[in-house]
Order: structure tokens, then sequence, then C-alpha cells
């Protein structure tokens, strides 16, 4: 297969990955007004981690961007919702950093729990910023709209990250040739 070929795929895949994320996250997983698991990472890390970076780049802006052809945006204002819809679902596939290691790692299991909070986190930083600059109005009286977006943010991502992790290592487990880079290629 031509290296034009293998990139299309790739791309494909990415997309693919991508819609299997939003529609993820349209299960119901809140826990209160604020909490949240966010199931779509579980995709994103394994393609992320599949093919790489640029690709798990790929795949996170395509679900962000899936938001708004589906309606599931929450406006505050233009910066808002490029932070929490562009930006943080990017930042979602910075477990992309760990494929190379994932690849040549012996210790794959290892390399999917830190990829799994490394793009979790990289995703949630994002709505942490949001949440203190757009959302702190709603922090519970007596807590700075910093610690709020803390709070919510980082219990939503601590929960992501344990959920994707688990499930990603199950997954792996039992059929790890879906992160094995040439599966589809061939």
């Amino acid at each position: 297969m031509s290296n034009k070929n293998q990139s299309v795929l790739a791309f494909v895949q990415a997309a693919i990955f991508a819609g299997l994320a939003i529609v993820l996250s349209l299960l119901p997983t809140n826990i209160g007004s604020s909490l949240t698991i966010s199931l779509g990472m579980i995709p994103l890390v394994l393609i992320s981690l599949k093919l790489g970076l640029k690709m798990g780049l790929v795949s996170g802006l395509i679900w962000g961007l899936l938001h708004f052809v589906l309606g599931k945006v929450y406006y505050l204002g233009p910066i808002q919702v490029v932070i929490e819809y562009v930006i943080a679902y990017l930042f979602a596939g910075f477990g992309g950093l760990c494929a190379k290691q994932f690849h040549l790692s012996l210790k794959k299991e290892k390399v999917i729990i830190w990829a799994s909070f490394l793009a979790t986190f990289a995703r949630f930083f994002w709505h942490f910023v949001a949440g203190f600059i757009y959302w702190g109005e709603y922090a519970p009286e007596g807590w700075s709209p910093v610690f709020f977006s803390l709070v919510m943010n980082g219990a939503s991502a601590l929960l992501t990250a344990l959920v994707t992790a688990f499930i990603l290592v199950i997954i792996y487990k039992r059929y790890p040739k879906l992160f094995q880079r040439d599966y589809y290629l061939n």
C-alpha cells in the first residue's frame, strides 16, 4: 500500500474513532450537574496510541467539531467555545505522545495507563481554564472560580482517566490487534 493510501486510511480511522467518541459522549454519565465521566476518551486514546500524535490530534479535533454538528455546544462566548470545543478536544489526542513508547514497550498496559491520564488531563486542563474564566459565576458561595473549576474539572478528569485506562487495558488484553498500527492496513 502506498504512503498516500496509508495516510488516507489513517485519516479515515481517526474520523471513525472521533465518531465513536461522540456517540459514547451521548451516553449519560453525569454525576450531578458538573461532574462527568467522558467515555469518548476511550476511543480517542486508543487511536492516539495506534496511530500517533498527529492522528490523535486530528481525531480529537474532529470529535470537538462534531459537537457543533449535533448541537451539543454550550455557548457563553466565542473564545469559550474555541477553548472548550476546539482546543480541549484537540488536546485529547495527546495520548499519541506515548505511541512510539507503546509500540516499543513490553509493558504496554503501563503505557496505556500513562497515555490515558496524559490525554485526559491535557484535555481537562483547557476545560479548567474555561471553567474559571467563563463558568466561575456558578461556583458555590464562598468558592473561588479557580477552586470551583479545579475541583469540578479535576474530579471529572480523574474519573475519566481511571475509567479510560481500566477499559483500554481490558480491551488491549482481549484484542491487542486493535492497537497495532497496521491492523487495518493489511
